[in-house]
């Protein structure tokens, strides 16, 4: 089976379905190859299901919370940023909030009404969704001029590759893209995890496991130099560390293997070294009788209590009129100072997002057209680029899907009227 299109579109994610509809608003005909029972299946599961579509923040903001070839996108942010992002949304009946750190969600907290509009979008605009697996590129005198599929060959005049990267195979993310970048002559970064759960030494952290922090300090220290801090809630598991605050940590600590890292925790954010100590001393004052491990119960969870007393060398059941000065000193030292050491990311399938993807010095940023092959164009995750979380991951997705499909029209367009 062969059938011809203007443009093709690899992957049905949040990239891939922008690229779709910027290609199809210029007039062309589009087909959208995807072999998933949905369109948009990780894009259902981002923001825990809620969808963090983007920032609500300055062109400037967003390259800023690019850390990795932040400056290759400042084309396609200039072509189609947040704002754009935010409006093209409400069009299509979405309604917006903006919530802590300028972070955007629909109003229903639905993540499927952000993926159901887009697909209602591709409809109007004749998009249509070809159920097949990308297995390989058609080309000819270095040019790309369709996909070969499963079960049967399309043939387009530009094909944007939208497949994603590696995080979250379940979802569809298996690679497939880099295997055809590779086809056309590109380099592939080797992914690595971003936005990725912690492993950490010893046993601390399995010993606390399912234990959840809220309203925590957490601090990243690369070769003992401060590199990162925020504010959040975290969660020890049976490897290690993850939840919110780990996840964004996480894409500060690129060097693994070639330097080291450790996190400390602050338990008390809210409360500076004199002003805990007093709070110590009146608990203390309260529970002067009881065994130490008896005695933390309103400052601590129930579960950290004999982790942490283990970690200062004191002994738990020293009744708390004993503790020294010394002591209470080691004990307030480590409510501000709650150490893991990170050993390395678990497994990229782990992520949330993939670093790692087609080198983007053979990428053309104001067009996303590859400068290996004709009519070929990348959008999203397949590419090197990721960024924080917050909205950023997403917003590259639609910035990118957005300049892909619209210059794959345009090439498509000039291609017919030669």
């Amino acid at each position: 089976m062969r059938t011809e299109f203007d443009v093709l579109i690899a992957g049905g994610g949040a990239a891939g379905m922008m690229a779709a509809i910027a290609a199809a608003e210029q007039g062309v005909s589009v087909g959208l190859l995807e072999p998933n029972g949905r369109l948009g299946k990780k894009l259902n599961i981002t923001g825990k299901g809620r969808c963090n579509l983007t920032n609500n923040c300055s062109r400037e903001d967003l390259l800023a919370h690019i850390p990795c070839n932040g400056k290759f996108l400042y084309s396609a942010f200039s072509q189609f940023d947040s704002q754009d992002t935010m409006a093209f949304f409400e069009n299509l009946g979405v309604p917006l909030k903006t919530e802590r750190g300028n972070r955007v969600f629909p109003q229903s907290d639905r993540a499927f009404d952000v993926s159901a509009a887009l697909e209602r979008r591709m409809r109007e605009l004749r998009v249509r969704w070809l159920r097949d697996r990308v297995e390989g590129l058609l080309q000819a005198d270095g040019r790309v001029t369709g996909l070969r599929g499963a079960a049967g060959t399309y043939a387009a005049a530009a094909v944007v590759v939208a497949t994603g990267g590696v995080s979250y195979p379940l979802t569809g993310s298996t690679g497939d893209g880099y295997r055809l970048a590779r086809e056309a002559g590109h380099t592939v970064i080797p992914p690595r995890g971003s936005l990725v759960p912690l492993e950490a030494e010893g046993t601390v952290c399995a010993q606390l496991q399912g234990l959840s922090l809220r309203n925590v300090e957490l601090t990243v220290f690369e070769n003992e130099k401060k590199i990162y801090s925020d504010f959040g809630e975290m969660l020890f598991t049976h490897f290690g560390v993850s939840g919110p605050l780990v996840l964004s940590a996480s894409a500060h600590m690129r060097q693994f293997g070639k330097k080291t890292y450790r996190l400390e925790i602050d338990l008390k954010p809210a409360l500076d070294e004199q002003t805990l100590d007093r709070r110590l001393l009146s608990d203390f004052e309260k529970h002067h009788n009881s065994d130490l491990i008896n005695g933390l119960d309103e400052l601590l969870p129930k579960k950290l209590i004999p982790v942490y007393i283990s970690l200062t060398g004191v002994d738990p059941h020293s009744k708390v009129h004993s503790v020294t000065r010394e002591q209470r000193r080691e004990l307030l030292h480590l409510l501000k100072h709650f150490p893991v050491a990170v050993t390395g990311p678990r497994p990229v399938a782990e992520a949330i997002v993939t670093s790692g993807g087609v080198r983007v010095g053979e990428v053309e940023p104001s067009t996303m057209a590859s400068k290996r092959a004709e009519g070929l164009y990348f959008a999203g995750e397949v590419l090197d680029v990721d960024g924080y979380t917050g909205g950023f991951n997403l917003q590259i997705a639609w910035s990118t899907g957005y300049v892909a499909g619209q210059n794959a029209a345009w090439h498509a367009a000039e291609k017919k009227e030669r």
